[in-house]
Protein backbone atom coordinates (compact mmCIF):
# COMPACT_ATOMS: atom_id res chain seq x y z
CA UNK A 1 0.00 0.00 0.00
CA UNK A 2 1.48 3.34 -1.01
CA UNK A 3 1.41 6.18 1.43
CA UNK A 4 -0.02 9.51 0.33
CA UNK A 5 1.93 12.69 1.03
CA UNK A 6 0.67 14.72 3.95
CA UNK A 7 -1.54 17.72 3.31
CA UNK A 8 1.26 20.02 4.47
CA UNK A 9 3.69 18.50 1.96
CA UNK A 10 1.21 18.95 -0.87
CA UNK A 11 0.51 22.56 0.15
CA UNK A 12 4.25 23.33 0.43
CA UNK A 13 4.85 21.83 -3.01
CA UNK A 14 1.97 23.89 -4.45
CA UNK A 15 3.46 27.11 -3.03
CA UNK A 16 7.02 26.23 -4.08
CA UNK A 17 5.89 25.54 -7.64
CA UNK A 18 4.50 29.06 -7.73
CA UNK A 19 7.66 30.76 -6.44
CA UNK A 20 6.84 31.10 -2.74
CA UNK A 21 9.34 30.43 0.04
CA UNK A 22 8.05 27.74 2.40
CA UNK A 23 11.03 27.35 4.70
CA UNK A 24 10.43 27.93 8.38
CA UNK A 25 11.36 31.48 9.34
CA UNK A 26 14.18 32.01 11.78
CA UNK A 27 16.58 34.65 12.96
CA UNK A 28 18.98 36.10 10.41
CA UNK A 29 22.55 37.03 11.34
CA UNK A 30 23.92 40.53 10.86
CA UNK A 31 27.12 41.90 12.44
CA UNK A 32 27.18 39.15 15.10
CA UNK A 33 23.64 40.01 16.15
CA UNK A 34 20.26 38.42 15.52
CA UNK A 35 18.13 40.21 12.95
CA UNK A 36 14.34 39.92 12.83
CA UNK A 37 13.18 38.59 9.42
CA UNK A 38 9.95 40.63 9.66
CA UNK A 39 11.07 44.14 10.60
CA UNK A 40 14.88 43.96 10.41
CA UNK A 41 15.41 44.92 14.06
CA UNK A 42 18.81 43.95 15.51
CA UNK A 43 19.06 42.13 18.86
CA UNK A 44 21.77 40.56 21.00
CA UNK A 45 22.41 36.84 20.64
CA UNK A 46 20.33 35.98 23.73
CA UNK A 47 17.08 37.42 22.29
CA UNK A 48 14.15 35.03 22.03
CA UNK A 49 11.68 37.43 20.39
CA UNK A 50 11.78 40.77 18.60
CA UNK A 51 11.36 43.74 20.93
CA UNK A 52 10.42 45.94 17.95
CA UNK A 53 7.54 44.02 16.34
CA UNK A 54 7.03 41.03 18.68
CA UNK A 55 8.02 38.33 16.14
CA UNK A 56 9.35 35.04 17.54
CA UNK A 57 10.60 31.95 15.71
CA UNK A 58 7.94 29.71 17.29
Amino acid sequence: MASAPSTDDMFDEFLTDRGHDVEEAGWEENYNKKQCPDCGGLHDSAATDCSVCGWSPA
